[in-house]
């Protein structure tokens, strides 16, 4: 059974492996922070990391990119998107009304990470305005410090499988400003792995680093790609940490690296004096309306 390194369970990182997995067994094992997630796979204490790398209201995740790039030689190995779904949760009856609704004027604290929280502005600003905000490292710590001050009108936001963790209910579900929220994982470790779902397409990820002083060398490397037509999905520039000013270029392009044109590609990028890096070539899957498995 493989180990399989995430973010607290009852989080979205957590619910997200359950799905991608449809019930194949495996062993999550829960860190509290990303960088331990990273190096548990690295340091060889579990064969693969969950990491979360692209949301659709935040962006990309520049801190976990940057981990892959500078930090750790983990291969991407597959990728896949879930949707984060974020609700408000509290104590069993804490904010009762006694009229079958919620009390929200109770509601004193709102506990949460601070993706999740910026998230929820809205529904924050119209519901309880008065309330304190405090972050904290996951959604998942936040329910379970609520669980652990019942009486004293905290609150937290988190997902559903948080609340089903720590035994916790929604009182308010749904509550992120845009619901077309979904958040692009990637699965990193030294192998391969056999996933339960049917892969929807193929992506190559590659850092490129452009030799200096060389004008119009981003140009001729998108046109390494463009004249083979090969579709790039993501072009993102990144600071080496080496000298003010230079760039790595992280580019996914939907095509696997045994093709026949990718190959040709990146040798013609490389003539040209820039240094490349695979950073993965992997299935891809999107996220298909079913219930996660929450366990």
């Amino acid at each position: 059974m493989k180990s399989i390194a995430v973010l607290p369970q009852g989080t979205t990182s957590h619910e997200a492996l359950l799905y991608l997995m449809k019930g194949e067994p495996c062993r999550p094992v829960f860190y509290k922070l990303i960088s331990d997630v990273f190096l548990a796979t690295a340091r060889g204490e579990t064969d693969y990391s969950v990491i979360p790398v692209e949301n659709t209201i935040e962006g990309s995740v520049s801190l976990h990119m940057d981990w892959l790039i500078h930090e750790v030689d983990l291969p991407m190995q597959a990728e896949w998107i879930y949707p984060s779904v974020q609700n408000l949760i509290a104590n069993p009856g804490e904010f009762a009304d006694g009229k079958g609704g919620v009390n929200y004027s109770g509601i004193v604290k709102i506990l949460s990470h601070p993706v999740a929280m910026a998230q929820c502005n809205h529904f924050i600003r119209s519901h309880a305005p008065s309330a304190e905000l405090e972050t904290v490292g996951s959604t998942s710590e936040a329910v379970e410090i609520v669980k652990n001050n019942p009486g004293k009108g905290w609150a937290a936001i988190g997902i559903e499988l948080g609340a089903k963790t720590f035994g916790l209910e929604i009182i308010a579900s749904k509550i992120t400003d845009h619901q077309n929220n979904f958040t692009r994982f990637v699965l990193a470790g030294p192998g391969k792995l056999d996933i339960p779902r049917v892969s929807t397409g193929s992506k190559t990820s590659v850092l490129v680093t452009l030799p200096e002083d060389f004008p119009g060398a981003l140009h001729q490397v998108l046109s390494a790609f463009a004249w083979r037509k090969l579709n790039l999905s993501r072009i993102e520039s990144r600071p080496t940490k080496k000298k003010l000013g230079t760039y790595y270029f992280y580019i996914d392009v939907l095509e696997p690296l045994e093709s026949v044109l990718l190959p040709a590609a990146i040798e013609e990028i490389k003539a040209l004096g820039c240094q490349v890096r695979i950073l993965g070539s992997y299935p891809t899957y999107t996220y298909e309306e079913e219930k996660a498995e929450v366990q």
